[in-house]
């Protein structure tokens, strides 16, 4: 008895593994791991080039750094300022997340865009398939009857 209950799994398992093993999956994991390297990407662009440049534009202030202290007192940083008990809107960084989302949507577009071009194009090239023996006939008896007299 003790060795049905050794071979026997629960057929979730089996389910699962077939699930995990599908093209679709494997697929999918990929383009999470692609996401997120793109995610720190494009967190630098935004952190690392477009904050500068926006806050040179705004008289030189620090852009990811902008907040307004609803209650308590305003230290010289968002970080500091929480830290210290006050509850402040960071606004900086919602423009930030703002600009990441604009960024991530704008290459999602451009992508899906190339892919459905790409997939046009396979489907205009891809080669009609041969009528079958039985087209073939139907097609050959439905002419014989177009050509006899009524």
């Amino acid at each position: 008895m003790s060795a049905s209950l050794k071979d026997w799994t629960p057929g979730w398992i089996a389910q699962f593994k077939a699930f995990v093993t599908r093209g679709n999956v494997i697929d999918l994991a990929v383009g999470i791991i692609i996401g997120a390297a793109f995610t720190s990407i494009v967190n630098s662009l935004v952190e690392d080039i477009f904050n500068p440049m926006i806050g040179l534009l705004i008289g030189g202030v620090d852009f990811s750094n902008l907040f307004v202290v609803i209650r308590g007192e305003r230290l010289p940083t968002l970080e500091a300022t929480r830290a210290a008990g006050s509850v402040a809107l960071g606004i900086g960084l919602f423009i930030n997340a703002i600009i990441k989302f604009l960024i991530v949507a704008f290459a999602v577009f451009w992508v899906v865009r190339i892919l459905t071009r790409i997939s046009l194009r396979k489907d205009a090239e891809a080669p009609k398939p041969l009528p079958t023996t039985s087209e073939i006939l139907l097609t050959e008896i439905r002419d014989e009857l177009k050509r006899r007299p009524s």
